[in-house]
Order: C-alpha cells, then structure tokens, then sequence
C-alpha cells in the first residue's frame, strides 16, 4: 500500500521524470553528450542517540547513486542523481529514527518514497539532484533540484542560507539540494549576476540576488534576499595573503520572529609543499548565546540551526601519507562553554576505484554544554565507484 506521501507527491515526481525524459531524447543518442557514472557506498556507524531519548544503536547504510549528465543539444544540459538506499540495524528500533521517518523533507518537491518497512530493513528511493540547463544569451537558467553553493566558509557559511550544512555530519560532503529556479548572467570574464528563486512547502518563498566579481585579485560578492522570511544581506570576499587564502563572510539577518542578528566568519587556508594543508575559521554566531542556560536543544536536535553558541573556532589538518593514503583531522570548539568537537579519519585508495575510509568523532565537554550532549561515534565505509 503506498504511503500517504507518496501519493502527495506522483506529481512532482511525474515532473521530475517527464523533465529527465525531455533532455534524454531532445536529441538523438549519436549526437548527444551524455555521461553515466556513480557509486556504491557501505557505511556502518556505532554511537548513541540523543533526542528524543537516549539509545545505543548500529547502522549499516548501503547506497547506490546513479547519475546521469549531458548536453544533448546546444542550448540544453541536465544533470540527474538517484539515490537508492537500505538501512539495518538497531537504529531502525530507536525512537530518534521513528521520529526521522515521521518528518517531512525540507525540499519542496517530495521526490523520495519509502518503499519498504519490516523493521529488520528500511528501503527508500529519492532523487538527491535533477535540474535542466537552459542556455540563452540573455542568461543561463538552471531549473531543479540542483546546489547552489553561495558563500566559501569551510564549518560554517553565513550565505550558503538555501543548502546549509551541518559541519558535525559524517557525511560533511552530502548537501540537500534545492528545488529552485537559478538565473545567472554574466557581466564578464570574472563578474556575474545571479538570481535564484526557491519555492517553500510550510514557509515563505526564498528570493535572492547576488552580484560576484574579482576586484584586484579578489573575489568579492554581494548578496541580498530574502529566505524563509527572513530578509538577508551578506558579503563573501576570498583573496590571499602571501602563500595563504584568506576567507571573509558575515550575513546579517533581519527576523520577525526574534531579535535580529549577525553572523560572520573568518578563515585562512595554507597548503605546504609536504601535502600538509591547514585551514582555520573562527565563526561568530549571533543567533546563539554565549549562555548555556539560554541553549535551545530543541531547535539544535531537530535540525533547524547548525549551532547554539556564539563564539567558535574550527581547524583542519589534511596530510597524505602516502600516494594512496590521507590523515585527516578536524577540531571544533564552543569557546563559550568550552566543549569541543575532534574527528580524525584515514582514507585509503585500495584501487582506482575503490576507497576504504574509517574514523571516530569524539565529543567533549561539561553537563550542559553543547558538544557535550552528544555521544563518540565512530564509523567505516568502502566506496566503490563505477
């Protein structure tokens, strides 16, 4: 028996095929450019849940990602991901995975249906990126679920408001696309104009305009819009010093719900000629506190904010070992509160096309603080892409 929201959704996903199905056969196969790849992905996780109720549990996440990309005529490209993937183990059992399933995705389309529940296996299909490319020459338009990767922070990014990230994530790569129009001209070899135009299921629509060029061998961009409700406007400026990157971003929102407020972030990047590379940001949160006390768990928990303290800092250490072989490490710290974040991973090449990667992520901290209320996990994943 279908789920209710798959039933609510055969639209969106008839649109979504319909719009695949369009850039596949404009053309004939001959002339198009068309690419297939993708991946398979085990990863097993161990740790503790720790909302709504705390519970140990194992995950074992099997994934396949096909994707599909081509150009076949000269004024129209796409670019398809699907996603099929099964869960087991004890996670299936606890009460923070009911609540998970229960949960409406944050995307406007519901293009993922769960097709298969027997509490042993969890099964579900969805389509993680399908966007069309239509090039005119007045402007380029992206139409889809498609990333738009606005903002340069590397933990934290106060413009990157339609696909933010969570920087404790396992999975820091994976970034819920947005169901959007995208708009961008450009103004010049290094300038160009963007508008984007993001739909919302249960909130105000998103809008923005951002305007990007390169002033004395800086990036500079300037961003204002509106999202969700709130009204935003942000500068991203990337340029170096010396040998190093330096990064600059702050956004300052105007909410009615709750105080205004403004976020920034500062960071510098340093490759050294032994593979070693380094990076640093210190973030500035103005949406939290600098008072566990006044810490909103609730809003942390289920996904609304990223973060609920004021003042953070965050480093990377990424050294090769070996060709084959990559250390890599990252450190978090809520200097308000002091609890702290350290993640370190190896990541091996076992063959061209196949790579192991194991690691831990280790909380830290006082009753009450915020990395102190979550729990080690520690997970291990083979990667095999065809």
């Amino acid at each position: 028996m279908p789920s209710k929201r798959c039933v609510m959704s055969k639209w969106g996903r008839a649109g979504a095929c319909a719009t695949l199905l369009l850039a596949v056969f404009a053309a004939p196969a001959e002339e198009a450019d068309i690419q297939f790849k993708g991946y398979y992905k085990n990863l097993l996780v161990s740790s503790r849940t720790v909302a709504p109720q705390q519970e140990d549990y194992t995950l074992d996440l099997n994934r396949v990602r096909l994707e599909a990309r081509g150009r076949p005529t000269d004024w129209l490209g796409f670019e398809v991901q699907y996603d099929n993937e099964a869960l087991l183990g004890s996670f299936l059992d606890t009460a923070q995975f009911r609540q998970l399933k229960a949960t409406r995705p944050a995307t406007y389309w519901d293009l993922e249906d769960d097709y298969l529940d027997r509490g042993s296996v969890f099964a579900r299909q969805r389509l993680y990126r399908g966007f069309v490319t239509l090039n005119a020459p007045v402007a380029d338009f992206l139409i889809g679920r498609q990333r738009v990767a606005w903002g340069s922070g590397r933990f934290w990014s106060p413009t990157d408001l339609l696909n933010p990230f969570n920087p404790i994530a396992v999975e820091r790569e994976e970034r819920t696309g947005a169901d959007a129009v995208l708009v961008q001209r450009n103004l010049g070899p290094l300038s160009r104009l963007s508008f984007v135009y993001a739909p919302q299921r249960d909130a105000p629509s998103s809008r923005a305009v951002q305007y990007r060029t390169n002033v004395a061998n800086t990036d500079v961009a300037l961003m204002l819009g509106e999202f969700r409700g709130d009204r935003v406007v942000g500068l991203d400026i990337v340029g170096r010093i010396g040998e190093g990157g330096l990064r600059l971003e702050a956004a300052r929102t105007d909410t009615e719900i709750g105080s205004d407020f403004t976020r920034a972030v500062a960071g510098f990047d340093y490759a050294f000629q032994n593979t070693v590379t380094l990076t640093f940001e210190y973030y500035y949160n103005g949406q939290g506190s600098s008072d566990a006390r006044a810490y909103d768990f609730t809003r942390l928990h289920a996904g609304l904010i990223q973060n609920v303290g004021r003042h953070y800092v965050g480093a990377q250490a990424k050294y090769d070992l070996t060709p084959l072989l990559r250390w890599d490490n990252v450190l978090i710290v809520n200097t308000d509160d002091r609890s702290r974040f350290f993640a370190p991973s190896l990541t091996y090449s076992i063959t061209a096309n196949l790579d192991w990667s194991g690691g831990v992520q280790l909380f830290g901290g006082t009753d009450g603080s915020e990395y102190g209320s979550f729990h080690n996990l520690y997970y291990t994943y083979v990667q095999y892409f065809f």
